[in-house]
């Protein structure tokens, strides 16, 4: 079972005054310049936002290898295939509503389909988005590009696995989808934190590393939340186990079968629809190994709606207080 070596101090991540907090949408700009950086063949394209996705840096600094697409997120998936077909890596991005959101049937056909070598990047993912409300809140993405054969998807905690994933996902070859946050969110890892695909990293509250009563299985910046259900927890006399889930497909079925072999119960946290998302992934994979009692925390057959990031995670039941509340149901059926 991987512990993450570079994972901050718990006492950092439980102090919300000090916790740096980025979005992480930025890993994103970050990762992507270095990748131009380091391969001529890299070429960004944008439809119409790439401030917003963080694309602007690279666009600025490489404008002969930045194609501003426009509104036209299904033209945008065609022209990326055509270029790796002609050995370009190409990095898609817009709102994940709207790719892989609007450009599905293109991602699907023309990119996975020809097993193409485009890295779909979907930016203000998840309610967090406030004010936009449901027309740009992506809450459907993970099961949408996971059900799609030949495509690997990802969904990094803070700005610098953010930055990490865009970094390896930018050398390997296929498709690959990586969804980003909008809002600012705790820094919970650093720029030496490993990162590989197919790869989940455990992390033990309780000092002695004794077996856990229970795992919260999270992905994206909800992580940090999952850690301060830990954390309250703990003080009440439950051992927990967080595990950090970013590498969606490939899933690491190892690391999580042993989770459930060790605890005997799981719940999964993440800001994204129960139907079909990282926990239906988890689901899946204890159905067929290790089948334990499951509680899921996430968007429960709704659309969003506009207001402030915090309270629309409260509000739709992603809070720390609802995943205490999850871990206890799901304690009271093993």
């Amino acid at each position: 079972m991987p512990i993450n070596p570079h994972m901050k101090l718990v006492e950092h991540l439980l102090d919300l005054e000090k916790i740096e907090q980025r979005p992480t949408r930025d890993g994103y700009g970050l990762g992507l310049v270095q990748i131009g950086d380091e391969n001529p063949n890299a070429v960004a394209l944008c439809a119409d936002l790439t401030e917003s996705t963080r694309t602007e840096a690279f666009a600025k600094k490489y404008p002969d290898r930045f194609i501003e697409i426009g509104v036209a997120e299904q033209n945008m998936a065609s022209v990326a295939s055509g270029l790796a077909a002609m050995g370009k890596i190409p990095f898609i991005t817009s709102y994940a509503m709207f790719s892989p959101g609007r450009n599905w049937e293109q991602v699907r056909t023309t990119i996975c389909y020809n097993e193409q070598n485009v890295k779909i990047i979907g930016s203000h993912a998840g309610v967090s988005v406030g004010a936009d409300g449901a027309t740009h809140q992506a809450i459907e993405d993970i099961a949408l590009t996971r059900v799609i054969a030949n495509m690997q998807v990802f969904a990094p905690c803070d700005v610098w696995e953010g930055k990490r994933v865009t970094l390896v996902v930018g050398k390997v070859q296929g498709p690959c989808y990586v969804r980003f946050g909008r809002e600012k969110s705790p820094v919970m890892t650093t720029e030496e934190t490993p990162f590989e695909i197919g790869k989940a990293y455990a992390y033990w509250i309780e000092p002695k590393r004794t077996k856990p009563q229970v795992a919260i299985i999270a992905c994206g910046p909800l992580l940090h939340r999952a850690i301060l259900a830990a954390d309250q927890l703990e003080k009440g006399g439950v051992k927990v186990r967080v595990i950090n889930n970013v590498s969606i497909k490939p899933m690491d079925e190892e690391t999580i079968i042993q989770a459930a072999r060790d605890a005997g119960a799981i719940v999964t946290v993440e800001e994204h629809q129960v139907n079909g998302g990282m926990g239906s992934a988890v689901a899946e994979v204890l159905a067929k190994n290790h089948p334990v009692p499951m509680e899921f925390i996430g968007v429960q057959n709704r659309f969003g709606e506009s207001g402030p990031p915090d309270e629309l995670l409260e509000r739709f039941g992603m809070g720390v207080e609802h995943i205490v509340a999850a871990v206890h149901k799901a304690l009271k059926r093993k």
